[in-house]
């Protein structure tokens, strides 16, 4: 009976082990399959946040590679699908041919471009609004990313990089040899060999800068100060520095230092802004034309919007052709009668467009040309022009205000936004303020001089009353300089102030001094437009160099579905 019950008593132990060992095999199968599912999870998680990062990058190589297309071709902007609903309100026509572009595409059954190097794994998309380009200079971009099955998209603002983002652009530390009568073996950079008999002119110690500046020369400073990032393209410093020192000064004061950068190019003229008015491109990147004058011509602006013109060589206010063969004048240009009256023409100024001031064409086929002996020719004074320069009294060189000569003469008060070029001069004739400096944006390029107008007599005095000038607008003399007229005599002006930007071919003088003490002329305080880092005057000119550079990068939802719909 006892080994019965032992017996009984084993078995029972038997089947309880048996119990446990059952319930831990399956508490680790459990826990194995929790582990398993886990490092799936961790895996699929791993692959999707790579696949997420991927598309993003994939996005970010689109812009890239917009931007090289934009730097290949100054008028890639005019390429993008109208279709696309990030371009709506956009002027764009799809390339064709050699230039059909897949990151165009759009929709389910449209093409995507492959990312170089991913061998066809990470493709992108996308798509440019222009709409404010004509206005602030600026390209919006979406470009869409998509990677196995993900996709992200990404907004970036493009504008040209260019002389606007100087303060004080110069191409050579001299003045203009047409003005000083120096040797034109003088232009070259100083740190390529210029002889050291070429006058170099330098940056003074009342000097103050307060904005960025770029020299693609040796600057030649004393004791100046510059309030902004300093650039030059000399890169042999001399005595371990980047600029030269004049004898008798002291180091000047940099708040962030001076360091090398490359040279920028000058474009030889500003011809190319007059494509800008032609009435025949505007389905080939002139969708909105500006207005032409021709000769001499005179420009108040006026606060209320308008500006006064007078223009007296004028026949047609726009051209078509190249050289141009036909022309017309639309009435917001003014009326040719107008344009040729005492009055002027009171028109409103053309926004977010410009106005471009040529030469009297000597081609009897061009629309504004005039003959020898025609009816109604303007009358040319003596050494002068038919809009009463120079004035009376006034002793001018021979080469100051031609007769048939594309001079803008300027003065007023800016409201809007508007580039004026001239294919000769440009003269300020008085202070060009804005009337809202937060909103109005101008651009002033004389493919010759831009002068400071500063009338003398025979005898050196100055012809103007009271003193100082004060210019906001984006400055440049594409072949000279900008200078202000006889700035060595008529005494003391007062103070010159430029609210935006300066670019020139040459240093100008604005006035001369005696141990730091300015005896005639003006003193100089230059102020950056800080606008000008994320916008431009309208169509305003550019380097040689295309090349644009991101102001503002968007992460945003993204655009498209995988398959390429829109969400």
């Amino acid at each position: 009976m006892l080994s019965l019950l032992k017996s009984r008593l084993g078995n029972s132990e038997h089947g309880y082990v048996l119990v446990v060992v059952i319930g831990i095999g399956m508490v680790l199968m459990i826990l194995a399959t929790v582990l398993a599912t886990s490092a799936i999870s961790g895996t699929m998680k791993a692959r999707q946040d790579q696949a997420w990062n991927s598309a993003l990058s994939a996005a970010y190589a689109g812009i890239d590679e917009y931007q090289s297309r934009l730097s290949n071709d100054s008028f890639y902007m005019q390429y993008g699908n109208p279709s696309a609903n990030f371009s709506t309100g956009s002027s764009l026509i799809l390339p064709t041919g050699t230039q059909e572009n897949p990151a165009f595409g759009i929709g389910t059954t449209g093409t995507w471009a492959t990312v170089a190097g991913s061998g066809g794994k990470a493709k992108f998309r996308y798509e440019v609004n222009t709409t404010e380009y004509l206005e602030t200079g600026i390209i919006r971009v979406r470009a869409t990313g998509l990677v196995n099955g993900v996709t992200r998209s990404l907004v970036a603002d493009l504008r040209q990089t260019g002389f606007i983002d100087f303060l004080y652009f110069t191409d050579y530390e001299i003045q203009d040899p047409e003005i000083s009568g120096e040797s034109s073996s003088c232009v070259k950079y100083e740190w390529a060999g210029r002889s050291t008999s070429c006058t170099k002119i330098q940056f003074g110690k009342n000097d103050v800068v307060n904005g960025p500046l770029h020299s693609n020369d040796t600057l030649y400073i004393c004791e100046a100060t510059f309030n902004g990032a300093v650039t030059t393209s000399n890169s042999s410093p001399s005595g371990g520095r980047l600029y030269d020192i004049p004898s008798g000064c002291g180091t000047a004061s940099f708040s962030s230092g001076i360091a090398y950068s490359p040279t920028v190019g000058m474009p030889s003229t500003n011809a190319k802004m007059k494509r800008e008015t032609r009435s025949d491109l505007t389905a080939n990147g002139v969708p909105s034309p500006g207005c032409l004058y021709t000769g001499p011509t005179s420009v108040v602006l006026n606060s209320n919007g308008t500006m006064t013109v007078k223009s007296p060589w004028t026949k047609k206010t726009q051209i078509a052709g190249d050289p141009a063969t036909s022309g017309t004048t639309p009435a917001m240009c003014g009326s040719i009668a107008d344009l040729k009256s005492s009055s002027g023409a009171t028109i409103t100024v053309p926004d977010k467009n410009m106005v471009y001031i040529q030469n009297v064409p000597t081609v009897s086929s061009d629309p504004n040309y005039w003959g020898t002996y025609e009816s109604g020719r303007p009358s040319c004074a003596y050494r002068g022009n038919s809009l009463g320069y120079p004035i009376s009294n006034e002793s001018a060189s021979t080469s100051a205000y031609g007769c048939r000569n594309g001079d803008l003469f300027i003065r007023g008060t800016t409201h809007g936004k508007v580039t004026f070029a001239a294919e000769n001069y440009v003269y300020v004739t008085g202070d060009i303020t804005y009337s809202n400096s937060s909103t109005d944006v101008l651009g002033l390029v004389g493919n010759n001089a831009v002068w400071v107008w500063n009338p003398m007599d025979r005898y050196g005095d100055k012809l103007l009353s009271g003193s100082d000038r004060e210019i906001d607008a984006a400055i440049i003399s594409v072949a000279h300089t900008f200078q202000v007229q006889n700035y060595e005599y008529t005494g003391k002006r007062g103070t010159l102030t430029v609210k935006g930007a300066i670019a020139q071919k040459f240093r100008g003088p604005v006035g001369t001094s005696s141990g730091g003490v300015i005896v005639n002329g003006y003193v100089k305080d230059y102020n950056y437009d800080p606008r000008f880092k994320y916008t431009a005057p309208p169509k305003f000119l550019n380097p040689d160099t295309t090349t644009y550079g991101v102001t503002t990068w968007m992460d945003t939802p993204a655009a498209m579905n995988p398959d390429g719909s829109y969400r």
